[in-house]
């Protein structure tokens, strides 16, 4: 995710989120989850913080077989992802991303933090805000495009049907988070096709509704070329039930060494989705309907006042 430059470090680059045509009737209103739905405790899993990175935990993975098929649970979810990828193309809402490095002594020495809005122009076209973004004091390490387009489209990971292709799905079992029974994978892609970017690790699929609620891995392929190494942690994204069957990434966190040619980095990631509400509404208009005399005349009756 990080890289070293030798020589002059490379600048901070920033960019704006990718422009999608939406169109749109009406503004953003609030959503809520559903609270019927099991539920995944975010809050709980981001206080449990893992020194050194996330690591899949096999103790806590019975070898239970599954209730259907896993190429049928491989299928749906695949299904899923890509209704709830376009899905999540319809909202707004807040990013705050964090990288800090960590010295010796367990403390930051370091910091990189913007908080940005991901919202739409009246015409419907997706776009980023920067709101706060404080001059970086990183040192040692620095962010490369690439870790930002990774931010885009690797940590919320999103497993569509049409990308399942790419990868080899393997069952590892089943595990009970908070109050979902899951089905646990282990994913990697099948071959690194050149500028290609891949997510390989752990993903968890609720056993009810067959929607991703967790995955645990690393962006891939590493990056090193003559005189530049970008190198990318192990993170988790955990996700939290927002609309509908709908499951939105809302944290993602990394602790993680980064082994250089030079040495070692201890980094630290968080990244923060919040406030999401969907923008526009879709109005369905009917055929139109002929209305007749008599209905003309009903229509007028009722307007008229009481006698």
């Amino acid at each position: 995710m990080l890289n070293i430059t030798f020589g002059t470090p490379t600048k901070l680059r920033l960019r704006a989120a990718s422009g999608t045509a939406i169109s749109v009737a009406a503004l953003a209103c609030t959503l809520s989850g559903a609270a019927q739905l099991p539920t995944l405790d975010v809050s709980k899993q981001a206080s449990q913080t893992s020194t050194p990175a996330p690591k899949n935990d096999a103790s806590n993975v019975s070898n239970k077989p599954p209730d259907i098929p896993v190429p049928e649970i491989v299928k749906k979810f695949g299904d899923r992802e890509l209704e709830f990828k376009k899905e999540r193309d319809n909202f707004t809402y807040t990013q705050t991303f964090v990288v800090q490095t960590i010295d010796f002594d367990g403390r930051p020495d370091g910091e990189y933090r913007m908080t940005s809005d991901i919202l739409f122009t009246p015409e419907g076209k997706r776009y980023e805000k920067v709101i706060s973004a404080p001059p970086p004091t990183l040192q040692r390490i620095s962010l490369s495009q690439q870790d930002l387009d990774d931010l885009e489209h690797v940590q919320p990971f999103v497993l569509t049907a049409d990308e399942l292709p790419k990868y080899d799905v393997n069952y590892a079992g089943r595990e009970q988070l908070d109050e979902l029974g899951t089905y646990v994978f282990d994913v990697k892609p099948k071959k690194i096709e050149k500028n290609q970017r891949y997510f390989q690790g752990r993903i968890w699929v609720d056993d009810r509704d067959l929607n991703i609620v967790k995955s645990d891995g690393k962006a891939v392929p590493d990056i090193i070329k003559k005189g530049n190494e970008n190198i990318f942690p192990r993170f988790e994204t955990f996700r939290e039930n927002i609309e509908g069957h709908y499951w939105f990434p809302t944290y993602t966190r990394s602790d993680d060494e980064l082994h250089f040619s030079t040495g070692s980095v201890h980094m630290k990631m968080t990244v923060r989705y919040a406030n999401y509400k969907r923008f526009g509404a879709t109005i369905k208009i009917g055929p139109a309907v002929e209305i007749k005399d008599k209905d003309k005349d009903k229509e007028k009756d009722k307007d008229k006042p009481n006698q």
